[in-house]
């Protein structure tokens, strides 16, 4: 009998045991890692230095590209360092760590994403009143309640997880992701971690609820703005929040909520590849792609820094 009084460590996913191929996978998600967070650093940046986006909408932009960085970044570079090493090893409280901080930025994710949406309703709705009920102070309650909330969130899941005996130390996943951790218990403790799973989706079932409501408010209101022009701007704020929220949870959803195999499977891998980069790869995309403030800030700042640059270079004597 395995036990987690001895687990020290835990095996990972290996991706391939062929070294061209490890190699490959490093390369690869090493591209994917610098883009991701060089996208999100974009927007960040971009809301930082221009005052025009120092308003509600565009500081909680600026909270979720800051947790879509600690998304990847909990999980993708110890990845990268197994298959640059060779080895699928993850100490235990290396585990622990990833799955508390994953669940910690996976949480505030979609705890921020129901605010944004709240947001969207008094701009749109009730215009009067949005900064006297979207202040700054408001806001930035608002953003560290969610912060607390999701570190809350992922401190109950870790603790409950772990208080579960292990008869395996083989994770059929390339991070310690939660189901399949439960795969390894020994004993029905893991039934009290379900416990908390079910009210985790009742929770997430109500932010959906909410939600929904709150973007059919918002629709029968802008379909209600006389001019074409008017309906097209508050579409534009409107329609990326709408497409990553949808994105986040039809993935998520998909790869907490359908039944795990017990052996290495590569549709959960795919599906946890999917949510896990895929949402933030797209979140600066869809952000940049569908709202004109941001496109021009970004616009704005590459050009200061190419200007930047080339006063550098000219100024330097040789």
């Amino acid at each position: 009998m395995f036990n987690k009084t001895f687990t020290s460590e835990f095996l990972l996913l290996d991706f391939s045991e062929v070294r061209e191929l490890q190699m490959l996978e490093f390369t690869v998600f090493l591209v994917l890692y610098l883009g991701i967070v060089a996208g999100n650093l974009v927007v960040i940046s971009a809301v930082a230095l221009d005052h025009r986006l120092h308003t509600p909408m565009y500081f909680f932009l600026m909270n979720l590209a800051m947790q879509d960085i600690g998304t990847i970044s909990v999980i993708i570079p110890k990845s990268m360092a197994n298959s640059l090493m060779n080895t699928r090893h993850i100490s235990y409280s290396g585990c622990v760590a990833q799955v508390l901080f994953f669940l910690f930025f996976i949480a505030s994710d979609f705890f921020l994403l129901t605010v944004m949406a709240y947001d969207r309703y008094i701009a749109i709705c009730n215009p009067l009143q949005y900064e006297m009920v979207m202040n700054k102070q408001a806001c930035i309650q608002m953003v560290a309640s969610v912060w607390f909330v999701g570190l809350l969130y992922g401190v109950l899941h870790t603790s409950g997880t772990f208080a579960i005996p292990f008869c395996s130390n083989v994770v059929n996943q390339f991070f310690c992701e939660i189901p399949q951790l439960l795969k390894l218990a020994c004993s029905d403790e893991y039934l009290i971690e379900i416990g908390v799973v079910v009210l985790s989706i009742l929770i997430g079932l109500g932010c959906f609820i909410f939600i929904i409501v709150t973007y059919i408010h918002i629709f029968t209101a802008v379909l209600r703005i006389p001019s074409t022009q008017g309906r097209q701007k508050a579409f534009s704020t409107c329609l990326p929040h709408l497409i990553v929220f949808t994105t986040f949870l039809i993935t998520v959803s998909f790869a907490y909520l359908r039944p795990t195999s017990n052996t290495p499977s590569y549709l959960d891998l795919a599906i946890t590849l999917i949510y896990c980069i895929l949402q933030p790869m797209l979140n600066p995309v869809i952000y940049s792609m569908r709202n004109k403030e941001i496109k021009n800030a970004i616009s704005k700042m590459l050009l200061n820094f190419q200007h930047f640059s080339l006063n550098t270079v000219s100024g330097f004597h040789w």
